[in-house]
């Protein structure tokens, strides 16, 4: 399966934050959304992810003051990007290898999505079902 296929499957909503917004601010979003990453954006430009586990670092480091802070400061900033012709196995090596549970998708050098582990495990979850259903009525039909 391709990443394009997961997208047609969940949609295309990419939730988004601006670099300036204040780590209680992403908070508040992430728990609206019900999601566990933000896309930081500028203009039509990604800046970087903001997830549950930056936030978790940056109050262990920083404390409660860190959610004053704006996520520029927090985020992870070094994106790494899913390509909608990507396979969902060359997806899930890429996020076992680097510790990435949300890539962002681009099409044309544009913001067309996100995928999450979640995301990744469902659809094998539902492939492997799928075999196994295929080969009871292949064996059922003797």
């Amino acid at each position: 399966m391709l990443v394009a296929e997961i997208l047609k499957g969940k949609g295309d909503a990419v939730f988004t934050l601006a670099p300036d917004a204040s780590l209680n601010e992403a908070c508040a979003e992430l728990q609206r959304r019900q999601v566990g990453a933000l896309i930081v954006c500028e203009a039509d430009r990604v800046r970087g992810v903001l997830s549950e586990r930056d936030i978790v670092r940056a109050i262990a480091r920083d404390g409660a003051q860190a959610l004053e802070r704006p996520v520029a400061q927090y985020m992870t900033s070094e994106v790494v990007f899913a390509d909608p012709a990507e396979t969902v196995e060359a997806l899930m090596a890429r996020m076992t290898a680097r510790r990435i549970r949300h890539l962002p998708v681009l099409m044309d050098q544009r913001l067309s999505g996100v995928v999450s582990i979640g995301d990744v495990v469902k659809c094998q979850i539902a492939e492997a079902t799928q075999e196994a259903e295929s080969l009871r009525t292949y064996i059922a039909a003797g």
